[in-house]
Order: C-alpha cells, then sequence, then structure tokens
C-alpha cells in the first residue's frame, strides 16, 4: 500500500438517534447518509482505488459500496476495524458512554466486558498494519470516527485524549504511506503505557 484514503462512514440511524452502536451489523444509512456517500463517490471518482476495505458494520460497508458504485474495485470487511465495543453502554445513547469515556483511563475497560480506549487502539493499530501489508497501491478505507481521529492523530504524531474531536462524515482524508506507519508506531507505543493527552 502507498497511499490510504480514510474516510468516516456517512451518516447512519445510530448516529442520527445518538445511540451508541458496535454491533453487527448494526444501523444501515439513513436516506442523508445515503447522499452523503453518493458525493463521496463523486469525490474519490477521479483516484484510481486499487482495494476497497471496511469494517463489519453495516454502515462502513453501506458507504464503501456506493462510494465504489460502477467501478471494479475488489472490497474487504476486516473485524478489526470494527467499532469500539462500549460493552454495557451499547445500544444506549452515546452520551452516556462519553460522559463515562471521559472521567476514566484508557486501560480501564467498559462495564460489561467492552473495550478500553487501549485495546481498541491496538486493535485498530494491527488494523492499520494490515492494510500497510496489502499488495494494493490505493487503497479506499471506510472507518468509525474514533478510530479515525486515533489515526488522523496519531500520523501527526498525537497520542489519543480522552474525549476525540468530531471527524465529518464521508470525507476523504489521504494518508501517504509514511503517515500511515508512523500512525501505527504512535497507537503500539502508546498502548505499552497508556495516558491521555492534555
Amino acid at each position: 500500500m502507498d497511499t490510504l484514503i480514510l474516510v468516516r462512514h456517512a451518516l447512519a440511524g445510530s448516529n442520527r438517534d445518538g445511540v451508541a452502536s458496535c454491533g453487527v451489523p448494526g444501523a444501515g444509512l439513513t436516506p442523508e447518509g445515503v447522499e452523503q456517500a453518493k458525493a463521496l463517490r463523486r469525490l474519490v471518482a477521479p483516484l484510481d482505488v486499487s482495494l476497497g476495505v471496511s469494517s463489519e458494520l453495516a454502515r462502513t460497508r453501506e458507504t464503501l459500496a456506493l462510494a465504489l458504485e460502477g467501478r471494479d474495485v475488489p472490497t474487504l470487511a476486516f473485524p478489526e476495524l470494527n467499532e469500539i465495543d462500549y460493552g454495557a453502554f451499547a445500544e444506549g445513547p452515546l452520551d452516556a458512554y462519553r460522559a463515562w469515556a471521559a472521567s476514566h483511563l484508557p486501560e480501564e475497560h467498559a462495564p460489561g466486558g467492552g473495550d478500553s480506549r487501549a485495546s481498541a487502539a491496538a486493535r485498530f493499530a494491527r488494523g492499520l498494519r494490515a492494510m500497510l501489508a496489502r499488495p494494493e497501491e490505493r487503497v479506499l478505507l471506510v472507518w468509525h470516527a474514533l478510530a479515525l481521529r486515533y489515526v488522523l492523530d496519531a500520523s501527526q504524531g498525537l497520542v489519543p485524549a480522552p474525549l476525540i474531536t468530531p471527524v465529518e462524515h464521508a470525507v476523504p482524508h489521504a494518508l501517504e504511506r509514511a503517515d500511515a506507519v508512523r500512525a501505527a508506531g504512535v497507537l503500539e507505543e502508546w498502548c505499552e503505557s497508556p495516558r491521555f493527552r492534555e
């Protein structure tokens, strides 16, 4: 892989309703989300995409399918790329999870057997390494907000924060190979002794 095009999935029902959704398949796209994914198709049309990748969740898979509609591009879904497991907060208000996350350490797992931010980041780094090992030159990866923010920040040398800066739906962000390698390395090192940045 030489270039990774990262995109947050288009608007899903869970986003509209403020629900912490992490189970497979989860809610699909709203009508607004479908239009966002079609707009994404126009944005990536000039790019020579070699492979499309998503998580296993419907909102990423549907976005990817619409973005690549009409093109003969192979697609894959990787479980390592799935949304963070919200544990007992799953299918409840996302704001309740965010309130918990803001006051707990990165190595603390969400109640009910969920992920910690550190374990999720380690999984995201493994997914990123899997992308880097692909033979295709340009990969379009449709992902989730937390993972995308962690990787974009890590590509700039920044470790995760307690609460993430929002990531816009269906807007592409290109990382060259060196930036993706840096992001994976920053997350892997952070997971060994996780402390949030200020």
